[in-house]
């Protein structure tokens, strides 16, 4: 009996391999998309709920079983209208020229841990000379999720990053000044980006755009983002929803690097 397993696995053919390694690729592509968001926690919370039904199935327990059975019925209605950003994503990335080139595993392969992190210390800097002189700004600094779907809606810069650049497209007659910069690993990637505004009912009403996007970019992905508020000139900063405000040039410094480097 062993023997004549062994035999069948032995037929296995090359598309059968190419089989595997296609669907691996697509997970692994899927898992870039969805990395850093909240859509990751939906889906491992999904994937616990479909592993519970089961469970329950086993266990003949009817009217449980019942219940899941609906919702579960209906999965494929409620992923869509739950992963409608990922998915729009998705086609957008297979619909691309080259996606392999996005996909970029030769840099993944070969980049250093320092390569990864942004320019702290320009970006600090450049926080308080705006603070000083009372220009808004509001800079986002990407983690795992690349916010491919934010970067779109702004003009792309892919410019190393600059105390002075970002100064520049701060300054208040410039066309770049509205909306958020978007800086990945360290490249200023893209400026005048939208982002979305926090629903939260308990912020209070002085809070600004500004810091509602802030707030709304830091619950949908793992991004840090920095606010310097143009009325007071004060340095916030905002992650997983949460915003520390008034923080002093060694705090933001030092919170940065902890994420960062440690």
């Amino acid at each position: 009996m062993g023997i004549m397993l062994f035999i069948d696995f032995l037929k296995v053919n090359v598309f059968d391999v190419l089989d595997i390694v296609l669907v691996t690729l697509l997970f692994y592509l899927l898992y870039r998309l969805i990395r850093g968001s909240a859509a990751l926690n939906i889906f491992f919370g999904l994937v616990l709920l479909y592993l519970i039904w089961k469970l329950v199935v086993l266990f003949r327990m009817e009217v449980l079983s019942e219940l899941l059975g609906q919702f579960i019925s209906v999965g494929i209605i409620a992923l869509i209208i739950v992963f409608q950003p990922e998915i729009r994503r998705f086609l957008l990335f297979i619909g691309s020229k080259n996606p392999f080139k996005k996909a970029n595993f030769r840099k993944w392969t070969e980049r250093t841990k320092y390569q990864n992190i942004p320019a702290i210390d320009i970006i600090v800097k450049a926080c308080y000379r705006m603070s000083a002189s009372q220009t808004g700004a509001l800079i986002i600094l990407a983690r795992e999720n690349n916010l491919e779907e934010y970067i779109q809606t702004g003009e792309i810069i892919n410019a190393q990053t600059s105390e002075e650049l970002i100064k520049t497209i701060f300054f208040k007659n410039t066309p770049l000044h509205d909306g958020a910069l978007i800086i990945n690993q360290q490249t200023m990637v893209a400026a005048r980006c939208i982002l979305p505004i926090s629903q939260q009912e308990n912020i209070p009403s002085s809070i600004g755009l500004r810091h509602r996007s802030a707030i709304g970019i830091t619950e949908l992905t793992d991004c840090v983002a920095i606010v310097v508020s143009e009325q007071t000139g004060s340095v916030s900063y905002c992650m997983e929803g949460n915003m520390t405000h008034d923080v002093s040039n060694e705090r933001l410094k030092s919170f940065l690097e902890k994420l960062y480097l440690y």
